[in-house]
């Protein structure tokens, strides 16, 4: 088990280290279910919701990037109330706890969300998203109007290169947790329209700044620090572990290699190191027969001397 968030009455404890961050799983992951056994996750944060309605972004909205992607979406959502009428029910029936991102946007705002969702019985604590211009008295104000509506635990995603600067005031205004850190905003020209445009930033190569902005953090901070961005393996995950992390978040790993994500919430879990051949259920051993991920796709179970080594290999 693993304290996600600080010790106390509202503490949230989670059985894997391995969540979806914000914007990525949409509101409750059913569409993934035929990709990722939820039930194997430590939890899942929501895509970001807003106290208002908010359309998507004009204009381009995805541009590739050479070893990422540019997304610009505007965080389009139908609103708390209209969220939580469409799955609150399903948020009480989930196997794994329910984190709802609230979009910080002004102190009044986050305490209407903060109301709402302390009285919906499926959600098990709040992620906070803080702007990047973000500063100490922004922070106290928002956690101040969120812990006047609700006792849920407050986890707060800080931005990338604002982290360090707000661990303190995080903490002291009452984070149960902090998230390192959202995507960063970058800029790139879309190869279609020829326009240039701006929006967060995924992909692998952010690992480096992200590590080491959430060793930083969790040197300085005393509450837990969950890593988030630019995981794409295993080994990835447990570096963030090792920087001083109780629990990541994934990304755009999930867009691209939705399959690893059960790898590595097992490799996290403990279960590689410790399970028996043929114990998962999508993976194939000689003499076994078939696995629950040949039924879904009508493939032929090999056989033996499918899987023989070939004698004409050099030793």
């Amino acid at each position: 088990m693993i304290e996600l968030t600080r010790t106390g009455k509202t503490s949230l404890v989670i059985e894997n280290p391995v969540m979806p961050a914000a914007g990525i799983f949409g509101f409750d992951g059913t569409a993934y279910h035929d990709l990722i056994d939820l039930t194997k996750l430590g939890a899942i944060v929501t895509n970001p919701v807003t106290w208002k309605p908010r359309r998507v972004a004009n204009g381009p909205r995805v541009v590739p990037l050479p070893a990422g992607v540019l997304i610009h979406t505007g965080l389009p959502n139908p609103g708390l109330h209209h969220v939580v009428r469409e799955y609150g029910a399903r948020w009480a029936r989930s196997l794994a706890p329910i984190i709802v991102h609230v979009v910080a946007t002004t102190p009044d705002e986050v305490a209407r969300c903060a109301d709402v969702l302390e009285q919906c019985e499926g959600v098990a604590g709040i992620e906070l998203g803080l702007h990047d211009q973000a500063t100490h008295r922004d922070v106290q104000l928002l956690l101040q109007a969120a812990q006047s509506e609700t006792q849920l635990p407050l986890l707060v995603r800080l931005p990338l290169y604002n982290a360090v600067f707000l661990v303190e005031a995080a903490q002291d205004a009452g984070a149960g947790a902090l998230v390192v850190a959202a995507p960063p905003r970058g800029t790139a020209r879309d190869p279609e329209t020829g326009r240039l445009v701006g929006g967060r930033v995924y992909g692998p190569w952010m690992k480096a700044q992200i590590l080491r902005a959430v060793g930083q953090v969790a040197q300085a901070a005393q509450v837990p620090v969950v890593g988030s961005g630019g995981i794409h393996s295993a080994d990835d995950a447990r570096d963030f572990l090792e920087a001083g992390a109780v629990a990541v978040q994934l990304d755009a790993l999930v867009w691209t290699q939705p399959h690893l994500v059960n790898v590595i919430a097992r490799n996290l879990g403990g279960l590689e190191l410790t399970r028996t051949t043929g114990a998962l259920s999508d993976e194939w051993q000689p003499g076994m027969s078939r696995t629950m991920w040949m039924d879904r796709l009508g493939q032929q179970s090999p056989s033996l001397d499918d899987t023989d080594i070939p004698d004409h290999l050099p030793e």
